[in-house]
């Protein structure tokens, strides 16, 4: 966001990889009934409510839904908004190749939008919101 790269950044990048993968939506709002909602917020909703089968994509609702599930827990631990309780790329790789292992619970993502945003916006322009009510200029290609 701000133009610094980590190993850790990398981790919270590949967590929302794999979050879009699963769910089939960008990272980025979109229309939920009649909120606008982004990708992180949607998921940790439907996590802490256990609603986690809402987040699957219809068109892998066919493969196993244990490893689904598993997908979305570890992207979960890789958004977490504490960089210190991030995994790992390599128990990443130990956590998706192993069905023993017993995974953290994770905690809030960063950039978590706290209320959704009402639908009165227009669904053909993009949304941008700020979590500490920082304007946000809008940007026209010349």
């Amino acid at each position: 966001m701000h133009g610094h790269f980590s190993i850790k950044s990398v981790v919270f990048s590949f967590g929302v990889l794999v979050l879009e993968m699963v769910s089939g939506q960008k990272n980025s709002y979109f229309r939920i009934e009649k909120n606008l909602e982004d990708l992180l917020s949607y998921a940790w909703r439907n996590w802490r409510e256990g609603t986690t089968s809402n987040l699957i994509n219809p068109t892998l609702r066919a493969i196993a839904t244990s490893e689904i599930m598993q997908c979305i827990h570890i992207g979960l631990l890789c958004v977490q908004e504490n960089v210190g309780d991030r995994p790992t790329m390599a128990s990443i790789v130990l956590m998706l190749n192993s069905h023993s292992i017993t995974l953290l619970v994770p905690s809030r993502p960063a950039y978590f939008m706290h209320t959704t945003v009402e639908s009165n916006m227009s669904s053909d322009k993009s949304f941008q919101a700020s979590t500490n009510e920082a304007s946000i200029s809008e940007l026209y290609p010349r």
